[in-house]
């Protein structure tokens, strides 16, 4: 035990030193992300907001092919092609279109002045923007 004591007393700390020591630190907490479940926490949110437009053969769906009610629907994505890129909220126009980052008009679910005057939706909370987001980062599983 002495020894050991007089090796740390004689290294010196310096970023590489604090770098080794500290990454398989990092490395086991990064492991640790909750993975959300599409089926108990996705699947909820868009059969709650989405599918009154996006299934069978309400206005959402006959306009754009887009189905939200199953996972493998979701992934078919539109006429125009897919709308969830895994791995990439960013560059997944589901993501884009139903956090606002999207032009006003294609907004999801509808939330303009006139959407709104005839009862079809509300922007989805940012706890249901997020768990969209991050379950797309994550793969966009079917879990």
């Amino acid at each position: 035990m002495g020894r050991f004591i007089d090796t740390l007393q004689g290294l010196r700390i310096t970023p590489f030193v604090i770098a080794a020591l500290a990454a398989p630190a990092l490395a086991l907490l990064s492991g640790c992300e909750r993975q959300v479940s599409f089926s108990a926490e996705v699947q909820p949110v868009l059969a709650a907001n989405c599918a009154g437009c996006h299934s069978g053969y309400a206005e959402g769906e006959t306009s754009t092919g887009l189905n939200v009610t199953d996972y493998a629907s979701l992934m078919h994505g539109t006429r125009l092609g897919e709308v969830v890129v895994p791995g990439s909220a960013a560059s997944s126009t589901l993501y884009l279109v139903v956090s606002g980052e999207s032009a006003p008009e294609i907004q999801m679910p509808p939330h303009h002045e006139e959407s709104l005057a005839e009862g079809r939706g509300a922007p989805l909370d940012k706890a249901e923007v997020r768990l969209i987001k991050d379950w797309i980062d994550q793969g966009a599983k079917n879990n």
